[in-house]
């Protein structure tokens, strides 16, 4: 019988064949010691040519297809493809791994390149976006990701002379992307005129901005910034595939087969064509050839390397450049199939589908022959002699060559399909060529290849064969999965097996057989092996798989799932395995990566040797994973281990999921919510002191602190426990079962890591219990063992989930530095090397790994031991190499670093825990011993057992059984401290005496509890078949206990005390003397559990017993009989109560049931709901009834109410349920879902609560924590506000949260990005540049060759402007006109102690001096701007941070962002790009000014946190189910920050990485309402003030409400100020102004008394969005876009900015002479701005919206329509109006006077154009229309002599009128003659060109000439206004375009003498000036 362990010899990989070539570039380099590096399928690989020797890297575990070379040549970086493909940094010298970088690409890395100082790592993903992504290599960390580009990107580069600027390139595009922040931003290269746009393959950055890059059809583009300056043309003859910068200048190499050199200014040296050498793979492929192409350069000094795409790496020597010397080869594209070995010399021959058929010499490592076929080559063979080698092609021929030279024998086509083996008989003289047509053919080798025989007992293609040694038998394989025997030559099947019995076969390479079942897993029938050879000498099998595995496994091996030892290298499928002749060498081949690899076979040696095994072999994890099944000689498991094992801590409803489910059942319970519902009771309960301690299921979790406290943790709690005083403290942090507890070196910080869904790990402070820091986001299910490093910086964790992750993290900043899969197996233990804290080991079941850091990732390896053992602990020892660890069977394994060096027998059964002191170890095991030992463990120095017998007088309780099984050790203070499998803590004495310190029930769950009707006692049962009495005084400890038969579920005392009834799970129960739990009685009636027990009440003469089966029984006590029984119930018994007189029953059953029953015969009664209420109970412990409706929670379908208990005095239920939580109740609990307080402290259901007799504890016990706890009652009025105060209920009030338009406004608002802006107007038809043109006259050519014709007349009337008319060359913005206050708030600041302020609107940040009235401008943002802040640490002085508006949260140039900026120099100081899709609300910088707190607008309306100047992420929480409109920091803090919104109230800590926070809670003020709060400020000691939406500020103390102040404000409070120096707070709201108040208000530090200011706006209602204050001034910005200045002391408001408040502003008219200029919004009102002087002269209200507005040629008179269809002429000297008519009912859309005064013109949506005769006078008399107009009017123009006017219209139609008499003109050649006084159309020919392309859903939407008539300048709805020449009628017209505004530009008009450029925005209710460049004369 065969072993069935893995064999003992192994392999080594010893050469690699090939180089990869095709689908990769730019990846083959010198290191710095001169070897190449270059990569071939899964293997790095470092060739020394001058040595001629190989290094391997085999870090990846799939096809490797990028690599970079680090700027020191040393490191290298190579990725991979996969599912989660990885990078890896490795040392090409040492060939270890430095770091791993994972977890953000998917299906492969394409690029990868380092920067200058190699630093950074920036990296190209395979998915659909080409996400890049730059990294911190060495922490393997993301500094910023963003998706690249649509398609593939081929080559990008970090730009040597600037820093954090790279390029990237592909298909059809090159971008320039800058890295600012956590952003890479790019901007797209303009190919312009210069280039076409094509594919750029690869590229090169030069200094002065200037980047190298080659192109596809062989040009070299030459770009400056993002420009593209030049181009070299013809570089190469095709697509330049590589290019390489070094100090000399620049190589390039093509698919043309040529590399050139070019200078450092890219002037060419010299050209090396490889074409033209005498070697290498083309020369002998004659017509098919497709040349020889490079995809590959390296250029040191005077050596070039070039690598190509068949497989070749040349090497060439400038100086002697004609002769390239080749280094490497292998086989080219297609696969490689075809293998066969040279019988008795050291040669491989293969053969691929490139045709090419290749021998090797296995000695030299080379290439020593080649010769290319017709076809492609499936399968080979050499002849017994080696003188013949056949082939078998892909077309069913087969050729024979001669070895010698490689001349053909023979060559024969018998079949149509592919040959896919071929063999030899070993007598040599037969032939077997076997073909997918299903058959065998024998050719006699003799008779020069005769067919002399045929096997055709298959029904699919042949697999394999192989030939007996006798050359008579021939076995097959075939793609069926049967094994035929045929007899030789004639090929008859034998089907009689018993011939075969004595057949030796003389190679064995079949996959099917006895001899070879255990090549296939288990359960398989698959057929992925390809291909096996059996060594007979040495007893060895190789397999070759699909997973690109080659396995080592025992031959014969005959069982199933045999175990092996695995290789890994090959990427894909392997094609092929062969030993070589003398059994030396394994040769492999790869199909699709078409390498040929050659392991050295390693035979079996003594095991002294093992100890020297190179580096290199170690890393392929050799003893294999998958088959542990079958070892013989593992020991059984033991019984307590395989519990474990088997415990998956998996929920059904964790509590994570709690608000997703709320939020779903709110729905359906919407209307009974708005009940009014029962508030919670006064009074709270308090955690008190818990009896219990987890051991049954977790080890080493039991530590002294700093002081001498005791910590540990039960159910979901932290206790540190004080063993003087005999109390405890709580951390109360986690919610769910903690698992592992590991203390800080300092003994003073524990880290517990609990159960759950995305499960987190607490690090917290012993003395404070606050938490230090949060670690989630990386452990599924449970994190099950923790260990602090000694430094106490690093954290190593291990999760539940099914591959036992492993992290490492620096946990004060809550950063995971590395991580890996861990094992399949589960992992006990984790242990950080004290020495070196980059190592660490882990110990689990089976397995014993030592790992070390390298980057983001951990490297791995087993230990190795003979057999597999489980290992339970693990301890460093004295240096860093030794490691003690604790087996299964008792023994200690000590290892030095990862070799097992001897055992030692410790304990009988396992050993639990092993503790290191420093000098030796202590150890305890299942036992129940505790061992000290000496420290090489050579002698154990004393032994102490834990027996009752040693029990201490002290002692807190009493041991349960002698020797229990022991789970922690810990020493500390003269003790050691022991915690055992049954709960208990005990403390043993040095000198041998034991104290019992805290105890609890052992494992199964408690449900029985009771307590005693006058003393302070309780009693408990568990499943753990005990019977426990307790003492609830200050002695806290076990009184008795008492063993049972079964385990129990319920218990009771009688009334007097003095017995105690228990029910037992087998349908028994019992009455014991409750003193000494001795029996008094007992009964067997039933056969399922009893589940609840009770005494009548009074002389308590009847005893009622409930159970399973659905019957209550009723005995009399003092006969013991049973008296009764109730029938009825359909479902078991849950609980039972008497009432007062013990005559009445109530029940409740499974199936939420509720009966009565009358005592004592059991006669149901049916009792009207009404009346039970009125029946006095004398206990009540159900769930059922109208008294307690109110306690069944939202999401009842998940969780049970499992208990209750009303207190004595009846005022307050307390309830346990399934999800853990105590909840307690104001009594009685009508109305469905009242409110409530709620606890969590036990970690999954509670089963039971009691009070006590008097009501001052309450106890409560959990099912699968076996914790009894006890809670102190505190009654009501006795308010100290702990850190467990309860949480709120489910339902907030559902009382809306008030109203309010503004709020509801700004709450509802949907932020587009401009990008996807659609047409603001209505239109129809088709757009301009898409309509079909008929051809004009002179393009017809029937023009005279020379016009005889007036000379064509100017477009444009040109008002002389100067001598000589200037184009205008840019526009430059002046000022912006314009405050974001309607929707935005706490937007307005001070800079400079008040000199400028700051504010912003649409995408622009403002700075304006006060003194000079001066605007700056900020205009990075690419969308509108939301939020504006700035940080008022001195350490920052004017950083300014501001969000903006943004697409999804893609990381993409669209997703939101966050700019960090310095208010003076506009220099942008970092850019964040955030998750938080559709726009950032709100920022906030911290007390330091080193972190940003942001708010999104997203739907989960997300809060994070950030440390800005490095673009890291800090946290990141879901904030709230609506909206939050603002979240602050604390003034004083950089941890605590508090958010606010719609019925929103939150108070947040920040621990390390994670967001904790508490909702406000309300209850302690009398009726007070969550309603939605707007602002908050705040005050000293903890005050938090917050506005909301009714006037009133409520005052905070930490989470809770403490008093409201009535109506701070008649309306909503929208913005609140805390000023730093001295504490006031600045309130703002809306209100009417009056005498005693304002909307603006200033506070003392409490928030109790005030003074109002009133703002002079005029306004009826004052509504201020913002307020900001400084040195005795308050600057207030309003909803109506006013900035004011308000003195604190005289009271005087100064309006700084002024805007138009509501938009769009659709009507603009310039001044004919003079820089004013008017304009018309949607607000009513139309406002006269002076450019000069920078403000508003004037304001007229109209009462209504106005939509347009226009100057009369002399500037005297102002038409303005409006949206009604009036329109108004204003004479402008006095502002009075001159006449008013309203003839249409539609809005004017554009109004114009003639250039000779004489006629107004109208133009209406109404699809007319009204004319009036001005000079008739006032009373405005319409003399005639414009009829037949397509759709309504946009623009109009006048001629120049008035006698026409040209319409745009809606349908993208330009019509021409004549005026007056409103006749069409058609004709073109008139029109083309007509000279326009002005140009405002976006229609027609000669604008054709301001059309773009992607305006599908956007349009133009005005414009508007230059009075000088050359330029045009254009407004659309993207927001953009650009500048192009006039007239542009090429289409797609060359423009400059400057951004600014958001979307929907609504008009845009030069001023007089073309100075200034104003453009009106729609959405952003801004106007722009912008001042306009003329070029030089």
């Amino acid at each position: 019988m065969a072993d069935r362990t893995a064999p003992n010899c192994h392999l080594r990989l010893e050469w690699v064949y090939g180089y990869r070539g095709h689908q990769c570039r730019n990846n083959l380099y010198y290191t710095a010691a001169k070897e190449i590096v270059y990569f071939v399928a899964g293997v790095g690989v470092v060739y020394n040519t001058r040595e001629h020797k190989q290094k391997f890297y085999l870090g990846h575990n799939d096809d490797i297809i990028s690599l970079a070379l680090h700027p020191e040549r040393v490191l290298v970086a190579t990725g991979q493809v996969g599912k989660e493909p990885y990078i890896c940094v490795w040392d090409s010298y040492t060939l270890q791994t430095v770091s791993i970088l994972k977890d953000v690409h998917t299906h492969g890395i394409a690029c990868l390149a380092f920067d200058l100082e190699g630093q950074c790592l920036v990296s190209v993903g395979l998915d659909s976006k080409n996400t890049i992504c730059v990294w911190d290599w060495r922490r393997g960390k993301v500094l910023a990701a963003a998706p690249g580009h649509t398609d593939r990107i081929f080559d990008i580069s970090w730009d040597l002379y600037q820093p954090s600027k790279l390029v990237s390139c592909g298909v059809k595009h090159i971008k320039f992307w800058s890295l600012c922040g956590n952003a890479l931003t790019p901007k797209r290269g303009v190919f312009g005129k210069t280039g076409d746009l094509q594919t750029i393959l690869c590229l090169a950055c030069a200094k002065d901005e200037v980047t190298y890059s080659g192109a596809l059809n062989g040009d070299i583009y030459v770009w400056k910034g993002i420009n593209l300056m030049r181009t070299v043309q013809g570089a190469h003859g095709s697509g330049i595939f590589s290019m390489n910068v070094c100090e000399e200048g620049f190589a390039t190499g093509g698919r043309d087969g040529c590399v050139r050199l070019w200078d450092l200014n890219f002037k060419p040296i010299t050209v090396i064509d490889l074409r033209e050498t005498d070697q290498g793979y083309k020369v002998a492929r004659g017509e098919n050839s497709r040349g020889l192409s490079v995809r590959s350069v390296c250029w040191r000094g005077d050596h070039i390397l070039v690598g190509t795409q068949d497989s070749e790496i040349f090497e060439v020597v400038v100086h002697d450049r004609t002769k390239p010397f080749l280094i490497m080869q292998g086989h080219c594209e297609g696969e490689l199939w075809a293998l066969a070995v040279h019988p008795t010399k050291p040669l491989a021959m293969t053969g691929s589908d490139d045709r090419s058929v290749r021998i090797w010499s296995l000695i030299d490592h080379a290439l020593i022959a080649r010769c290319n076929m017709e076809e492609p080559i499936r399968c080979a063979a050499v002849s017994t002699d080696g003188i013949h080698l056949a082939l078998g092609m892909k077309d069913g021929s087969f050729t024979v060559l001669r070895v010698r030279d490689m001349t053909e024998v023979v060559h024969i086509k018998d079949r149509k399909e592919a040959i896919h083996e071929l063999k030899y008989s070993p007598d040599g003289a037969h032939l077997a060529v076997g073909s997918n047509d299903n058959s065998v053919d024998i050719y006699g080798v003799v008779q020069r290849y005769k067919k002399v025989g045929e096997c055709i007992g298959s029904n699919s293609f042949i697999t394999h064969m192989d030939w007996s040694t006798d050359s008579k038998y021939l076995q097959t394989n075939d793609g069926s999965s049967r094994r035929l025997f045929y007899r030789m030559p004639s090929g008859k099947e034998v089907t009689n097996r018993e011939e075969l019995k004595l057949v030796q076969w003389a190679s064995w390479t079949c996959v099917l057989g006895p001899e070879v079942n255990g090549i296939w897993p288990k359960y398989s029938d698959i057929n992925d092996i390809n291909s096996v050879d059996a060594n007979f000498n040495n007893q060895v099998l190789v397999t070759a798989d699909d997973y690109g595995l080659v396995k080592l496994l025992r031959y014969p091996c005959v069982k199933k799932g045999a175990k092996f030892k695995k290789y890994l290298g090959h990427s894909a499928h392997i094609t092929n395995a062969r030993w070589s002749h003398d059994y030396q060498w394994v040769i492999t081949i790869g199909g699709a990566d078409h390498s040929v690899f050659q392991w050295k076979f390693v035979p079996e040696r003594k095991s002294k040797e093992a100890v020297h095994l190179a580096a290199q072999e170690t890393l392929a994890d050799s003893n294999s994973e998958e088959s542990d099944s079958d070892q013989s000689d593992v020991p059984e498991m033991d019984s307590e281990i395989e519990q474990e094992t088997q415990l998956t801590y998996r929920r059904q409803v964790y509590k994570e999921d709690l608000p997703q489910l709320k939020e779903q059942c709110k729905e359906k319970h919407r209307a009974t919510a708005m009940k009014k519902r029962e508030r919670a009771p006064g009074s709270g309960v308090k955690l008190h002191f818990i009896h219990g301690y987890r051991g049954y299921d977790c080890r080493s979790n039991l530590f002294y602190t700093q002081t001498g406290e005791i910590v540990y943790h039960v159910a979901a709690i932290g206790v540190v426990y004080n063993r003087q005083q005999n109390t405890q403290r709580f951390y109360m942090g986690h919610d769910d079962d903690i698992l592992c507890l590991a203390i800080h070196p300092m003994k003073d910080f524990v880290a517990t890591g609990q159960v759950g869904r995305d499960s987190s790990i607490h690090i917290w402070d012993t003395e404070t219990l606050k938490p230090m820091s949060v670690l989630r986001g990386f452990h599924q299910l449970g994190v099950c063992a923790l260990d602090f490093s000694v430094d106490g910086k690093r954290l190593a964790s291990v999760g539940l989930d099914d591959n036992h992750t492993i992290v490492l993290w620096d946990w004060r900043k809550g950063e995971k530095l590395s991580a890996m899969r861990g094992s399949k197996d589960k992992i006990f233990v984790v242990k950080i090397n004290p020495y070196l804290p980059d190592k660490l080991i882990t110990a689990g079941v089976k397995h014993m790994k030592f790992w070390h850091k390298a980057g983001g990732g951990l490297i791995g390896r087993k230990g190795n031991m003979g057999k597999t053992e489980t290992m339970m602990c693990a301890v460093y020892g004295w240096s860093e190499e030794m490691v003690f660890s604790g087996t299964c069977t008792g023994d200690i394994c000590i290892w030095r670093d990862m070799f097992l060096m001897k055992t030692v027998k410790a304990h009988d059964g396992p050993v639990f825990s092993v503790h290191a002191l420093e000098k030796g170890f202590v150890t305890g095991g299942k036992d129940g011993i505790v061992a000290l030992w000496d420290d090489t463990f050579e002698r154990c120095l004393k032994t102490y057992a834990i027996k009752r017998a040693v029990l201490a007088p002290g002692s807190k309780g009493l041991l349960l059984e002698d020797n229990p099984s022991i789970r922690a050790i810990s020493l500390g203070h003269g003790h050691i401290l022991v915690g055992t499998k049954n709960g208990e803590i005990l403390e043993v004495d040095k000198s041998g005496p034991i104290t019992l310190l805290v105890q609890g029930h052992m494992e199964g769950e408690v449900w029985g509890l009771a307590t005693h009707p006058h003393l302070p006692l309780c009693a408990t049962v568990s499943d753990d078949k005990t019977l426990r009495i307790w003492d609830l005084s200050p002695s806290h400890c076990m009184l008795a206990v008492r063993k049972l038969r079964k385990g129990g579920r319920c218990c009771c005392f009688s009334p007097d005390g003095k017995a105690l009834a228990v029910g037992l799970n087998d349908g028994s129960f019992l009455i014991v003397n409750a003193d000494t739990l001795e029996d008094l009685v007992s009964f067997h009636h039933r056969k399922d559990i009893i589940s609840d027990i009770r005494f009548s009440p009074g002389s308590g003469k009847y005893l009622a017993v409930a159970s399973g089966d659905t019957f209550v029984d009723i005995y009399n006590v003092m006969s013991s009989k049973r008296v009764g029984v109730c029938k009825g119930c359909l479902n078991y018994i849950t609980h039972l109560d008497w009432d007062k007189r013990g005559k009445l029953l109530q029940v409740n059953t499974g199936a939420k049931e509720q009966f009565f029953f009358e005592a004592p015969r059991g006669k149901r009664q049916t009792i009207p709901a009404t009346e039970v209420e009125k029946i006095d109970w004398s206990t009540w412990t159900c769930v059922l009834g109208t008294s307690v409706e109110g306690i069944w929670p939202l999401i009842n379908e998940v969780t049970e109410v499992t208990a209750a208990c009303l207190s004595n005095d009846r005022k307050v239920l307390a309830t346990g349920d399934d999800l853990g939580y105590v909840k307690l109740f104001k009594y009685p609990v009508k109305g469905k879902y009242a409110k409530f307080k709620r606890y969590v402290a036990h970690s999954t259901h509670v089963t039971n609560v009691r009070w006590t007799h008097d009501d001052s504890l309450l106890v409560t016990v959990g099912g699968s924590d076996t914790c009894l706890m006890i809670w102190a009652h505190e009654p009501e009025g006795h308010r100290e506000f702990k850190q467990c105060d309860s949480e709120e209920s489910d339902i907030e009030s559902e009382d809306d949260g008030g109203y309010d338009s503004d709020v509801t406004r700004e709450n509802e608002i949907n932020y587009t990005i401009k990008a996807l802006s659609s047409n603001m107007r209505p239109m129809t038809g088709v757009k301009p540049h898409l309509q079909l043109k008929e051809p004009s006259v002179d393009e017809r050519g029937s023009r005279p060759p020379v016009s005889r014709a007036l000379p064509q007349p100017e477009k444009l009337q040109t008002n002389n402007v100067g001598k000589k008319k200037r184009p205008i060359e840019d526009l430059v913005l002046e000022l912006v006109f314009g405050y974001r206050g309607n929707d935005c708030r706490n937007n307005v600041h001070y800079l400079n102690e008040g000199a400028d302020i700051i504010y912003h609107t649409a995408s622009i940040g403002i700075v304006l001096n006060l003194t000079t009235s001066c605007q700056s401008f900020y205009v990075e943002h690419s969308d509108e701007i939301l939020c504006l802040t700035i940080n008022q640490t001195p350490k920052f002085p004017n950083v300014v941070a501001t969000g903006q508006v943004g697409d999804t949260g893609d990381m993409s140039a669209t997703s939101p962002s966050i700019h960090v900026w310095d208010a003076m120099t506009k220099q942008t100081l970092s850019v964040l790009r955030c998750f938080h899709s559709g726009g950032v609300c709100s920022i906030s910088f911290s007390a330091t000014g080193k972190l940003l707190l942001s708010v999104g607008l997203d739907p989960e309306h997300t809060v994070t946190i950030w440390k800005w100047q490095e673009g890291a992420k800090v946290a990141s929480r879901i904030g709230h189910t609506q909206r939050i409109f603002v979240a602050e920091f604390r003034p004083d803090s950089d941890t605590h920050f508090v958010s606010v919104g719609i019925k929103h109230v939150r108070f947040w800590t920040l621990a390390g990485r994670a967001l904790l926070s508490k909702k406000g809670v309300l209850s302690s003020v009398e009726d007070a309402r969550m309603q939605t709060m707007l602002s908050v400020a705040f005050g000293a000691n903890n005050l938090t003030f917050t506005g909301t939406i009714s006037g009133d500020v409520c005052v905070w103390k930490e989470h809770i409400l403490v008093r409201i102040v009535a109506k701070a404000h008649t309306g909503p409070v929208f913005t609140m100020y805390t000023t730093l120096r001295d504490g006031l707070i600045v309130t703002g709201g809306k209100e009417r102004p009056s005498k005693e108040g304002g909307a603006l208000k200033l506070w003392d530090q409490e928030l109790k008394r005030c003074r109002a200011f009133r703002l002079e706006t005029g306004q009826i209602i004052d509504c201020v969005r913002s307020v900001c204050r400084g040195k005795g001034k308050i600057l207030v910005g309003t909803r109506n876009a006013e900035i004011i200045e308000v003195g604190e002391k005289n009271a005087a408001c100064n309006i700084l900015v002024n805007g138009h408040m509501d938009g769009p502003i659709w009507g603009l008219g310039t001044h004919p002479s003079r820089d004013v200029f008017l304009s018309a919004a949607e607000d009513g009102t139309v406002r006269l701005w002076d450019i000069p002087e920078k403000k508003m002269l004037n304001k007229v209200n109209l009462g209504h919206p106005a939509r347009t507005i226009s100057y009369s040629p002399e500037g005297d008179m102002v038409a303005i329509g409006m949206k009604n269809g009036e329109f108004i002429i204003l004479l402008v000297a006095s502002l009075k109006i001159w006449g008013k008519k309203r003839d249409r009912r539609t809005p004017i859309q554009d109004i114009r006077f003639s250039p000779n005064s004489c006629y107004l013109a109208v133009g209406s949506t109404e699809s007319a154009v009204d004319f009036y005769d001005l000079t008739l006078g006032p009373q405005l008399n319409r003399i005639n229309c414009c009829r037949d107009i397509p759709s309504f009017v946009m623009q109009m123009d006048f001629s120049a002599d008035s006698a026409y006017i040209q319409i745009s219209t809606g349908a993208y139609k330009r019509l021409v009128y004549e005026v007056p008499s409103g006749k069409q003109v058609t004709e073109q050649a008139h029109i083309d003659r007509i000279t326009w006084a002005t140009w405002t159309s976006v229609l027609g020919d000669e604008v054709i060109g301001i059309w773009s392309r992607n305006t599908d859903k956007a349009d133009v939407t005005c414009a508007c000439v230059s009075h000088s008539g050359l330029n045009i300048v254009t407004g659309d709805d993207f927001g953009m206004v650009k500048l192009f020449d006039f007239p542009c009628p090429e289409k797609f017209a060359k423009h400059k375009r400057f951004l600014g505004h958001s979307a929907h530009l609504t008009n845009v008009r030069f001023t007089n003498g073309d100075r200034f450029v104003v453009s009106a925005g729609g959405d952003d209710r801004s106007l722009f000036v912008w001042r306009c460049v003329h070029a030089p004369h």
